[in-house]
């Protein structure tokens, strides 16, 4: 039996979809979990959508998820090169067969003729507008031209692309993994451009071509390439090549998060969540696109999150590492329905990830948004400790932390107007003063010390805890205060308590 083969073929006309990072990942576990072989190829052929910068960021987005790459541009492989732009020659030579074979033609039409053949369908209110078996005949090609003239055209140089020439009322059909047999008739299959004018092989006869020469074993794609897939099916028939054809797999649709249509950019936008792995900076608009890295999401976390975006497991568990998953794998579980992208789902499994942490872990994202030696790690990993119940996202650290370094410059007015009375101005000058003579302060400590104050001024404790709170942090909730006052040390508490109450006399 061959050994597993799939690759990730992204084209590098813009930032990575998070569309594109789930494709990548089922492939790659498909491979992991057979020990076979994942290729990253770079499509490319569409030179006029190529954007800069885009090739680096498929690269690198798929290295920050975890997804490693056998064989591809960077990693090299026998079928290298593994970049499409520089596979020109190979594709010609198929091409070249198809045509002396009868299975494809050229065609010298020019734009005026094309749009003069789409109008004249359409005033006949035809609904199928294409170039097909149907127009072929009308056109201006080598199916309808004399041997003589298409010699010529081709000598003087003439433009020209190399289309498909698709049977007759045919119905074509293939095994899809996830959606069983799919039949398409021939007559809804338009002769596709197979090279371009410019000598550069289209999207459909490179793909099978690549995928034929590097082995590849399973096609797992969107949902999208779908209407494709016949085509496809009929140029592997033609190039002698159906004994060794792939099996396909159409991914399904990732739905927006109310689940009534595709997910797009402009939805994402809308709704404040990112839909690319890192930031992205058009290089023509200049306008950013936010990615999950600077949201704040774990890499980790992601993934399990788009796993579960078309397939299941069959089973209750829902976090999952990536060797978990590898061996949960099977493309059986992908589900045909479109999968509604979820972003509250999201940011649970981020959460779940974060609390798994240990606070070593979890200080190294305080640490960095901290001036250097402004904190030590012990001290960066107790903060993390307290807060990591109460966090989203790993930003959410220094944000929730901050009272930590700088005292508060306001405090919760609400809190202030309902909490800070005689009260509590009396229990807080009394409980100053008693932290003033604990040089070492734990949060035990900090708790028995205010329960001897309130009781020997006979005020309940509850009723001015959140002044108490507010007084420290500036804020009317928090993680645990006593825990907090450890950290912060008698000091700076006692510090604070002071400010408060010489800031707040007069309310």
């Amino acid at each position: 039996m061959q050994p597993v083969r799939v690759r990730f073929a992204p084209s590098p006309t813009g930032a990575l979809h998070i569309g594109g990072v789930r494709t990548a990942l089922y492939n790659y576990l498909l491979a992991k979990k057979t020990n076979g072989t994942m290729i990253l190829r770079i499509e490319d052929t569409d030179q006029t959508r190529f954007v800069p910068g885009a090739e680096e960021y498929i690269m690198k987005s798929l290295e920050w998820v975890g997804i490693k790459i056998d064989e591809g541009v960077v990693q090299g492989g026998p079928h290298a090169p593994y970049r499409q732009s520089e596979r020109k020659s190979i594709y010609k030579q198929y091409a070249q067969k198809l045509i002396d074979e009868g299975n494809a033609y050229y065609a010298f039409d020019t734009e005026e003729e094309l749009e003069a053949m789409r109008n004249r369908l359409k005033a006949t209110g035809s609904s199928n507008q294409q170039y097909s078996s149907i127009t072929r005949m009308m056109m201006n090609n080598s199916l309808t031209l004399p041997e003589a003239e298409v010699k010529r055209k081709l000598e003087d140089g003439d433009a020209y692309v190399i289309r498909l020439k698709v049977p007759d009322a045919e119905e074509i059909a293939l095994t899809d993994l996830i959606r069983g047999e799919v039949k398409v008739h021939s007559e809804q299959i338009d002769d596709k451009v197979l090279m371009k004018s410019d000598g550069m092989p289209t999207y459909h006869l490179a793909n099978v071509v690549d995928d034929y020469l590097m082995q590849i074993t399973h096609v797992i794609r969107g949902e999208e390439w779908l209407p494709s897939a016949p085509l496809h099916v009929l140029l592997y028939r033609f190039l002698g090549w159906e004994k060794q054809m792939p099996q396909f797999a159409h991914l399904p649709l990732l739905l927006k998060p109310d689940g009534n249509g595709k997910l797009s950019k402009r939805d994402a936008d809308k709704a404040g969540f990112p839909l690319f792995p890192y930031n992205w900076v058009d290089p023509t608009s200049g306008e950013l696109s936010k990615g999950f890295q600077e949201s704040g999401y774990l890499p980790d976390a992601l993934i399990n999150f788009l796993a579960f975006l078309g397939w299941n497991p069959g089973t209750e568990q829902e976090i999952f590492s990536m060797a978990e998953l590898v061996s949960a794998f099977t493309v059986e579980r992908i589900g045909k329905a479109g999968a509604r992208f979820d972003i509250l789902k999201a940011q649970w499994f981020n959460q779940q990830y974060l609390k798994a942490k240990s606070n070593d872990e979890l200080a190294e994202f305080l640490l960095a948004s901290l001036p250097a030696g402004s904190c030590t790690k012990e001290k960066a990993a107790k903060i993390c400790g307290m807060l990591k119940e109460r966090v989203t996202f790993t930003h959410d650290f220094a944000t929730q932390a901050k009272f930590f370094f700088e005292a508060p410059a306001e405090y919760d007015q609400q809190v202030v107007s309902k909490k800070w009375n005689n009260d509590a101005v009396t229990v807080l000058t009394a409980y100053s003063q008693a932290l003033a003579s604990i040089p070492e302060l734990t949060a035990e400590v900090a708790k028995t010390t205010l329960e001897n104050v309130t009781t020997t001024l006979g005020i309940g404790s509850g009723k001015i805890m959140q002044a108490l709170r507010v007084s420290i942090t500036g804020a009317g909730s928090g993680p645990d205060l006593m825990l907090a006052m450890e950290i912060l040390g008698s000091t700076e508490v006692v510090s604070r308590i002071n400010r408060a109450l010489s800031t707040l006399k007069k309310v």
